[in-house]
């Protein structure tokens, strides 16, 4: 925060700044105004604007102005306090360590903001107990169109309080509640005031404690949410009772692009009942239902209408206890979701030996950028069909394989996918048991000019290549020109000595003008390295952060 009230301070006393306030008046005034030419006058200074609507028809008393421009330089006195910069109709406060004192002031400040359509103030601890001396000026700002509220320690009344004065702002598009507990059990006093017609288009309510009954009163009342857009009802692990209720609410919300239900304590019977409501959201773009492991078991014979949702871009379902029987559905639907872009299946480990059909058929999303397996436990030959599927995934930026432990010695099966994914900007293999033969296999094709929009490589946990491997990379990585972040990182239990290889890394970083963050913990430089790591950091003037022998 230090840092950015500097940056603040220093750019305002460069360059003269409109007032914050300024901008809402001169906006809502030229409303009032016949001609057009008055609203190009977003560079004016106060004292002209103050000059020339002293002449119009709307003039104000000379005290009222005064009061006006005082409020002006206020807010701008408040902003700069808290390393703010002003932006048009948004007064972005998020996690500025706002106090009583501040949360005072700002709504003092309430009466100039009244073309405001944009308040963020969340991650501010005072704010809760104190919301109803916002509340009670929400008249003032009725064209709020976005309110976000998340962790603000909010009471009870607090949420009493808000709702009461969501009827004040009817143009409301945007709701963020997320990470306040005492929403939960307390929902019904937010959501009764929505009305059918609500413009509401992003719902978000992650880690709200909400109860079963919250569940079932939400929807209920999504039938009058019709413009929804985004719901996220992530890591409220009770609403899985209430489901029943949700999903029937979500017939009525045609317009659904995001559905997020991740860690939402959903069973094997919650399948069944989303599959009956995806037939009604056909626009639906991301799909959520991750560490639900409970669901395990719920995919077999559950997902007849999931091929409804051609407009499918993400689906997540990393952590869901996959079985055999579940990976063998899937294996029907996912190939015909042909505009999905992520995936996300880690972590779910059963399907390291019945998923080879289902990555063999991978081949058929051509528009797929990312592709996230890793714990997944793959054998040989799922992961065989996975490198001969990869080949046809032209468009591929992330590529996550890690904690496969059948990688190692056979990354020669990826060879063709490395050379040909000319869009690949993650790529990650940590824990993957490589071995020299590897670690050499990629540095020749890092040679040869491959994945040159390379930004992140991990190779950490790989304690199998010796230092003639390392060598060899260390040599060669040198041409990945887009490079941001390296990870060659040793287990928890395993320090080993630096080798020569680390002269090669320093000579290779001074090469890469992108690189920032080098992980090597626990990788112990001896006496010399350090000082050459001491001179390095001296002599570059570099910004980059070395991570190594198991301390920062």
């Amino acid at each position: 925060m230090s840092q950015t009230r500097k940056n603040n301070s220093s750019e305002g006393g460069t360059k003269p700044q409109t007032s914050f306030v300024n901008k809402f008046l001169r906006d809502s005034t030229a409303q009032s105004r016949e001609g057009k030419n008055d609203l190009q006058t977003t560079d004016s200074q106060p004292g002209d604007w103050i000059q020339k609507t002293a002449t119009s028809d709307t003039a104000k008393p000379l005290s009222s102005e005064m009061e006006l421009r005082s409020g002006m330089e206020e807010n701008e006195q408040f902003l700069q306090k808290l390393g703010k910069k002003a932006v048009d109709k948004c007064l972005d406060l998020n996690n500025c360590g706002l106090t009583t004192a501040d949360v005072k002031e700002m709504v003092a400040l309430l009466p100039f903001l009244q073309d405001l359509e944009e308040l963020d103030i969340s991650w501010n601890d005072f704010v809760g107990g104190t919301l109803h001396s916002i509340t009670q000026q929400m008249h003032l700002v009725s064209k709020l169109k976005i309110l976000r509220l998340g962790s603000c320690r909010l009471t009870t009344d607090d949420v009493r309080a808000l709702g009461e004065a969501l009827e004040m702002i009817p143009e409301l598009e945007e709701l963020n509640l997320s990470w306040n507990g005492k929403v939960g059990g307390n929902l019904p006093l937010i959501l009764q005031k929505f009305q059918k017609g609500s413009k509401i288009q992003i719902l978000e309510l992650v880690d709200c404690a909400l109860t079963s009954e919250d569940g079932a009163f939400l929807g209920q009342v999504l039938p009058m949410l019709q413009s929804l857009e985004v719901l996220d009802l992530s890591m409220n692990r009770d609403i899985g009772g209430s489901l029943n209720s949700i999903a029937q609410g979500l017939k009525s919300t045609s317009d659904l692009k995001v559905l997020k239900l991740h860690s939402c304590g959903l069973s094997q019977m919650s399948v069944k009942i989303l599959d009956a409501a995806f037939r009604y959201l056909s626009e639906l773009r991301k799909l959520d239902l991750s560490c639900n492991k409970d669901l395990g078991g719920g995919f077999e014979d559950s997902l007849a209408q999931v091929v409804m949702l051609k407009n499918l871009e993400v689906l997540d379902l990393h952590q869901c206890s996959l079985t055999e029987d579940d990976v063998m559905s899937l294996t029907q639907v996912i190939p015909l979701l042909s505009n999905l872009q992520e995936l996300d299946l880690s972590a779910n480990k059963k399907m390291g030996s019945s998923s080879e059909n289902l990555l063999s058929r991978l081949r058929f999303l051509p528009a797929l950028k990312s592709l996230v397996i890793n714990n997944c436990a793959l054998e040989s030959e799922t992961f065989t069909a996975l490198a001969e599927a990869s080949v046809h995934l032209s468009a591929l930026e992330v590529f996550n394989l890690s904690w496969n432990k059948c990688v190692g010695g056979n990354l020669k099966l990826l060879l063709d996918t490395l050379k040909l994914s000319t869009s690949l900007q993650v790529l990650r293999l940590s824990s993957c048991s490589l071995v020299t033969e590897d670690v050499a296999l990629l540095a020749s094709v890092i040679q040869t000019g491959h994945l040159a929009k390379l930004q992140k490589l991990d190779l950490s946990y790989n304690d199998s290549v010796c230092d003639a491997g390392w060598t060899m990379f260390c040599q060669k990585v040198q041409f990945l020109k887009g490079l941001i972040e390296l990870d060659i990182s040793l287990r928890p239990s395993n320090f080993r000595d630096c080798g020569q290889w680390f002269r090669h890394l320093l000579c290779a970083v001074t090469k890469l003008p992108q690189i920032t963050e080098i992980g090597m913990k626990r990788w112990i430089l001896q006496a010399s390295q350090e000082e050459e790591l001491e001179w390095f950091d001296q002599d570059k003037k570099r910004s980059i952060h070395f991570d190594h022998g198991g301390f920062q």
